[in-house]
C-alpha cells in the first residue's frame, strides 16, 4: 500500500511543474519536412513599426521571435514554424485579395527590400514562410483588366456579332488578340449569366464570383498561365518556401474536374520550380469533395470539417460530440486522404480570416477550459496543423469581416506596435487579456497553447502518425487513441497513448481493459486545462477535467 501511494505521489510532484507536466523527453525533435505548425498572420493588423496604425513587414519582423526565437534551448516564443502570410501585394483594399500587381509588396505593408529582409530572417530561424496566392480573380483596377475593358468600350459595337465559345462566353478575333492580349485574360460574354457583373459602358458582361471588384481569371488561356509561372516563380527566386492557394474551387465554379486538372497543372509548375514547395490549398466544401482534389498532388488541402463553431472540434470541446467518435473520426480523415494520394499531408485547423474567432464559441463557467481543449485539439491532429493570429490568446470578432480581423493585442490600446484594425471594425471588448499580462499567467490561454505546440515539436508522431482508435477504454467523455509510427522505428521517441477528457469532472481509466493500451503505462506529459493534472497508479490513468494524458511506452 505504502509502494503504491509513493507511486501516486511520485507521479503527482511530476505532473505539477506546469501546464504541459512533463514526466518525460522535453527535447525538441524539429524534422525539416511539411509536417509543421504554421501561424496565419494578417500584416495590417499584426504589429506597426513606423506609427500609422497599419502593421507591416518591418512590425513582423520585430516580432518574429515570438513566433520562433529559433532557439530552440528558451522556452520564450510560441514555438511555431512556418508562417503563412495572407495577401501581400498590392491592392485597392484592406484584406488585399485583389491584387492588383502580383509581383511587388503593398506600400502599405514595405517593400521587396523589406520582403527580402523577412524571408531571411524566418530562415535564420529554421521558420519556413508562405505566401497567399489569388489566381481564380484580380482586382478590377488591375493593369490586364483595365487594359481589355478599355478596348472592348472602345469597339463595343463590334462585339455585338462576336462569336460564342462552348461555354457561352466571347470568342475574341486573332485581330482583336493582338491588339489587346488581355482581352483572353478575362471571361467576358454578351448574356447576363450568375456570377457575371455588367462592363460599364457596354452591354458586355465579365465573370466576377465575388465581386465586381474581382473579375475572374480565364484559367484556360495560355497566356493566364504563363503569367502564373511567371508569378510563382517570381516568388520562389525571392525565398518562399510555398503558396497558399486561395478559394481553389472557384478557379471552374462547380466543375471539380477541371479545377484537379488546373491544380495538377499548377502543382507540377512550382514543384519544377522548388521541388520542395509546400502548397495548401483552400477548398471550402466538405471532405467528400475536397479529398478528391488531392488527385492533383497539391500536398495539402484545409481540413474544414474540423474547423469553425460547428466542427469536429468545436463540438468535440463544448461536449456535443460523443468523444468515443472522435478518434473513428481521425483514423477516418487519416484513410480517406491517404486513398486519394499517399502522399497527402492534411491541414487542419479550428478557425482563419473568413471565421467568427474561436473563443467566442464557449460561453459559461468553463469556457476557458473548452478554449484551451479545443486548441489541443487542433494542435495533436496528424499534418500540417494552422493557428490564427491571436488565437492563442483567446481573441474573438464575430459579424463582419473586418471584425474577425482585429488588432494583435500585444498589450492596452496604446501600447508600441499595437494597430488600429480595419477601418469599417467594430468596437468590441476582447474576452480575455492582452499577451502581455498573460504572459505573466502560468494558466493562461497563451501558456497552454504554447505547452501544446512543444508537444507536437518534441514527439514527431503526433504530426506524421496514424491514428488508431482505441474502443475498450473510450465513452461518451473519453477519447482514445494512439498515434503509430507509419513504420517502426521511425522516431526515436516512438509511439504514443492519448486520453482526451471533455467533461467536468475527473475520469479513471484502466488501460488494463485494452491489450494495446496497456503497452503504454509511461506518463510522459499532462496537458493541464485546469490546476489539476492527470496521474497514474499502476495501470489506471487519472484525468482531470478538460484534461489530456500522453502515455508512451515503457
Amino acid at each position: 500500500m505504502r509502494a503504491k501511494l509513493l507511486r501516486k505521489e511520485l507521479a503527482i510532484l511530476c505532473a505539477t511543474a506546469c501546464m504541459l507536466s512533463a514526466c518525460g523527453n522535453t527535447s525538441l525533435n524539429i524534422i525539416d519536412d511539411k509536417y509543421r505548425t504554421t501561424y496565419e498572420v494578417f500584416v495590417y493588423s499584426f504589429y506597426d513599426s513606423d506609427g500609422d496604425g497599419i502593421g507591416d513587414l518591418q512590425g513582423l519582423i520585430q516580432k518574429l521571435d515570438y513566433i520562433n526565437d529559433g532557439d530552440d534551448t528558451t522556452d520564450t516564443d510560441l514555438g511555431c514554424n512556418e508562417i503563412w502570410l495572407m495577401p501581400i501585394c498590392p491592392s485597392t483594399t484592406y484584406h488585399k485579395y485583389d491584387v492588383t500587381d502580383y509581383k511587388d509588396i503593398d506600400p502599405q505593408y514595405g517593400t521587396m527590400t523589406d520582403f527580402d529582409e523577412l524571408v531571411k530572417a524566418c530562415h535564420d530561424r529554421k521558420v519556413n514562410i508562405i505566401v497567399d496566392t489569388v489566381l481564380n480573380h484580380t482586382s478590377d483596377q488591375h493593369p490586364w483588366f483595365k487594359e481589355a475593358a478599355s478596348y472592348i468600350r472602345d469597339k463595343a459595337e463590334s462585339f455585338k456579332n462576336a462569336e460564342i465559345k462552348e461555354d457561352g462566353n466571347i470568342l475574341f478575333s486573332q485581330e482583336d488578340l493582338t491588339n489587346c492580349k488581355y482581352l483572353d485574360y478575362y471571361n467576358f460574354s454578351k448574356e447576363k449569366k450568375e456570377g457575371y457583373e455588367p462592363l460599364r459602358g457596354t452591354d458586355l458582361y465579365y465573370e466576377a464570383r465575388f465581386w465586381s471588384g474581382m473579375p475572374d481569371l480565364n484559367l484556360d488561356s495560355e497566356a493566364v498561365r504563363a503569367e502564373i509561372q511567371d508569378i510563382t516563380g517570381f516568388w520562389t527566386e525571392h525565398g518562399v518556401d510555398g503558396f497558399r492557394l486561395d478559394a481553389v474551387t472557384s478557379y471552374y465554379t462547380g466543375d471539380d474536374e477541371s479545377n484537379i486538372e488546373f491544380m495538377t497543372w499548377l502543382n507540377s509548375e512550382i514543384k519544377e520550380q522548388n521541388k520542395d514547395a509546400y502548397i495548401v490549398g483552400e477548398a471550402w466544401t466538405n471532405i467528400a469533395t475536397y479529398s478528391k482534389y488531392y488527385a492533383s498532388g497539391i500536398d495539402s488541402f484545409f481540413d474544414f470539417d474540423m474547423s469553425g463553431s460547428e466542427g469536429d472540434i468545436a463540438k468535440m470541446a463544448r461536449g456535443k460530440y460523443v468523444a468515443s467518435k472522435y478518434a473513428e473520426t481521425l483514423a477516418s480523415t487519416e484513410k480517406t486522404l491517404s486513398a486519394a494520394n499517399p502522399e497527402a499531408i492534411n491541414a487542419p485547423f479550428y478557425t482563419n480570416h473568413d471565421m467568427a474567432r474561436s473563443a467566442g464559441y464557449y460561453t459559461g463557467r468553463h469556457s476557458q477550459e473548452g478554449v484551451k481543449l479545443a486548441g489541443a485539439l487542433n494542435l495533436l491532429t496528424s499534418g500540417n496543423a494552422f493557428i490564427y493570429y491571436g488565437e492563442e490568446l483567446g481573441m474573438v470578432g464575430s459579424g463582419k469581416d473586418e471584425n474577425k480581423r482585429a488588432p494583435m493585442q500585444w498589450g492596452s490600446k496604446d501600447a508600441e506596435g499595437m494597430c488600429d484594425g480595419p477601418a469599417d471594425m467594430d468596437s468590441f471588448d476582447m474576452k480575455y487579456p492582452s499577451l502581455e499580462e498573460q504572459m505573466k499567467d502560468t494558466k493562461s490561454i497563451y501558456n497552454y497553447y504554447k505547452a501544446a505546440i512543444k508537444l507536437r515539436n518534441i514527439y514527431p508522431v503526433i504530426a506524421r502518425g496514424v491514428t488508431e482508435p482505441i474502443e475498450e477504454l473510450a465513452d461518451k467523455d473519453i477519447s482514445c487513441y494512439i498515434k503509430k509510427e507509419k513504420q517502426n522505428g521511425e522516431f526515436e521517441t516512438g509511439s504514443l497513448l492519448f486520453l482526451i477528457n471533455i467533461s467536468d469532472e475527473a475520469r479513471e481509466v484502466d488501460l488494463g481493459k485494452s491489450t494495446e493500451a496497456v503497452q503504454y503505462t509511461e506518463l510522459a506529459y499532462s496537458l493541464n486545462a485546469t490546476e489539476a493534472v492527470s496521474t497514474i497508479d499502476g495501470e489506471v490513468v487519472t484525468v482531470p477535467a478538460f484534461g489530456i494524458a500522453v502515455l508512451t511506452k515503457k
